[in-house]
């Protein structure tokens, strides 16, 4: 007797479901090019391998019992899955990477990044994205540690490898926000450092996990609370809870509307010149086809500007 595994196979579940839609044996042996006898021989042996019966005997025409519509169900879900898996070997045969990983800073507009994904999932291409958020030191680490295949918002300085490539993406221009209710909200401009030492600053803390993070606009003595997100960061603002920095573009809308106020701060100003990066090993020419797909968008200066501007209504 054949056992289970063995007559599981995609030939006799396609079978069923040939006899199923047909509705007669008969039918189904012309479709598939057999003799009825045959047929019903292939069918007994299914089977006396499930120890189930499949169809009905005591109706003339093909009528499922309950196990036959139930392998008739996992039988259409396996074929279609069968087709998609060898669609899939042949697309990434021809070029498609399997997984593609793209490590975000959560200072990017997530609204161009939303867009980037849109478009290329549209393509239906058979690479399995995987997008991960990280912040300042985590960015660079996760593209360095082999984590991500691409890193959108890198800071050129950590770029000093020869299996990483980068290109920029732009200028972060970050400002001092408060709330209108915060103290800070009517002092004088600009603000001295040692006064803006005296309030709370409000922090997203950096993602790095085995590299040392990197702290940025906090003053010595100045109090802190580190939160885990933009989001979470300028609610925490918009609450008056604190005060911080945040990318011109991503407060531009809370300023006009008064929900925040920005405030000159004594000093140069905060502008962070921000990459793309990808890996790219020794002797590798050419990347394969989805990373070209986000190089090739990464390339265009309209989507390099919308990397920077689209925050509106959409905070990650």
């Amino acid at each position: 007797m054949v056992d289970r595994h063995h007559a599981l196979s995609p030939d006799a579940l396609q079978m069923v479901v040939t006899i199923a839609r047909t509705g007669s044996f008969a039918a189904a042996a012309r479709e598939l090019g057999k003799v009825p006898s045959a047929l019903t021989y292939s069918v007994r042996q299914l089977e006396d391998a499930l120890d189930v019966l499949l169809f009905d005997r005591r109706s003339r025409q093909a009528k499922l019992t309950a196990a036959g519509e139930e392998l008739l169900r996992e039988g259409s879900l396996l074929l279609l899955q069968m087709d998609a898996v060898a669609n899939r070997v042949k697309r990434v045969a021809s070029g498609w990477e399997t997984e593609l990983t793209v490590a975000v800073d959560k200072a990017i507009a997530p609204h161009a990044i939303f867009d980037l994904m849109e478009a290329f999932l549209a393509l239906k291409p058979p690479t399995r994205l995987r997008m991960l958020s990280e912040v300042m030191t985590g960015t660079w680490e996760a593209l360095a540690s082999g984590s991500a295949d691409l890193a959108i918002g890198v800071s050129s300085d950590r770029l000093m490898r020869t299996d990483l490539r980068c290109e920029p993406i732009g200028e972060h221009r970050f400002i001092l926000c408060v709330a209108p209710h915060h103290p800070l909200a009517q002092a004088p401009e600009p603000l001295s450092p040692a006064t803006v030492a005296e309030h709370r600053i409000i922090a997203v803390a950096d993602t790095a996990r085995r590299l040392e993070p990197m702290t940025v606009g906090i003053l010595p003595g100045q109090d802190v609370l580190t939160l885990p997100s933009m989001a979470a960061k300028l609610e925490a603002q918009l609450r008056g809870i604190g005060i911080g920095y945040l990318p011109e573009a991503m407060v531009r809308g809370h300023i006009q509307a008064g929900r925040l106020v920005h405030k000159q701060v004594d000093g140069p100003p905060r502008v962070m010149q921000t990459h793309y990066a990808w890996r790219q090993g020794p002797g590798q020419t050419q990347p394969g086809l989805a990373l070209t797909w986000w190089l090739h968008q990464l390339a265009s200066a309209k989507t390099r500007q919308a990397l920077l501007d689209l925050h509106e209504g959409l905070i990650l």
